[in-house]
């Protein structure tokens, strides 16, 4: 691996930003992390296929971040390439002619939901409250447990490393509850949403609804990832099985539980990826105790070893 190569190939000769040692605590809503080899912004589809393939081509390891809201970095940092997409993968589009929005994936989906409402557009107030951008929601399919974001996708645009671009409709993907059919190293560029024109009142109020139920069931104002463990198949979701095991407020170093919704972790100020790891495993394995339930990580990790 030659990440020196990598970073002399790109300075300068895209359009793209290249930082080398970036913390990526800045990146994440955990907002902890140690430092990331290299960083690349790339500002078009263009320089981010460049990007890419310069990577691909020195053998070094990168990874797309979005805005880090369901992402765990090591302490120590991640030995490669984060790439994130910038200035032309940022832009909004309404057509009220066919009920659409097309946005690029480094738009935060909290402003596409907004944008939806704006403009009397009915069918995203089941995305009000969740993180992350456009892009981060379309390749894990975000949503609740009865209603994705997939269920809206009329097309993609798609950089398939080594293919290049790739428009895909909706009805070519496989969408489930917090997964997609999309390709391991598809990156999503673009989606276009298939919504139905509303009153702006009504949206608006099931909005406010929603996020009312957010801010009195889930903590708000620590930093956290979001659900911790996916919802298993059964009766009882996670939450409830951690719950059960008296786990509210359990907590090592600065990574506890949280008193308000047992499966989030809350980083209380000073938590590093080690404390996170180790609430984990002990939610973990007091949950495979009591009800035999194998839970499953919903968050990322990034910089560990295997």
């Amino acid at each position: 691996m030659s990440l020196s190569n990598a970073y002399l190939a790109l300075s300068g000769a895209v359009d793209a930003d290249i930082t080398r040692g970036e913390r990526l605590a800045h990146r994440t809503s955990y907002r902890i992390g140690g430092p990331a080899a290299m960083l690349a912004v790339c500002h078009t589809p263009k320089a981010l296929a460049r990007v890419i393939e310069v990577l691909g081509g020195q053998g070094v390891e990168w990874v797309l971040l979005g805005k880090g809201s369901n992402m765990l970095v090591a302490d120590e940092g991640f030995d490669g390439c984060v790439v994130v997409l910038g200035r032309d993968f940022s832009r909004i589009e309404v057509s009220h002619d066919d009920a659409t929005i097309t946005a690029g994936a480094a738009v935060p989906l909290s402003r596409v939901v907004q944008e939806a409402m704006r403009n009397s557009l009915s069918g995203l107030e089941f995305a009000c409250g969740i993180p992350g951008t456009l892009g981060g929601a379309v390749s894990m399919d975000a949503g609740t447990r009865r209603e994705w974001i997939g269920h809206r996708i009329g097309s993609l645009v798609v950089l398939r490393p080594g293919e290049g671009l790739r428009r895909l409709y909706g009805s070519d993907v496989e969408w489930g509850y917090r997964w997609s059919g999309l390709g391991p190293t598809d990156i999503v560029l673009e989606a276009t949403l298939v919504l139905e024109p509303g009153e702006k009142d009504v949206i608006a109020a099931e909005m406010e609804r929603l996020l009312a139920r957010r801010r009195a069931t889930q903590p708000m104002g620590k930093p956290s990832c979001g659900s911790v463990f996916r919802n298993p198949v059964g009766p009882k979701g996670a939450a409830k099985l951690i719950d059960e095991c008296g786990l509210k407020g359990y907590a090592v170093g600065g990574a506890q539980v949280s008193p308000v919704h047992a499966n989030f972790i809350v980083n209380n100020g000073r938590a590093t990826a080690a404390d996170v790891l180790a609430v984990m495993r002990t939610m973990h394995n007091r949950v495979r105790e009591a009800s035999g339930v194998d839970l499953q990580p919903e968050v990322k990790f990034l910089g560990f070893a295997s």
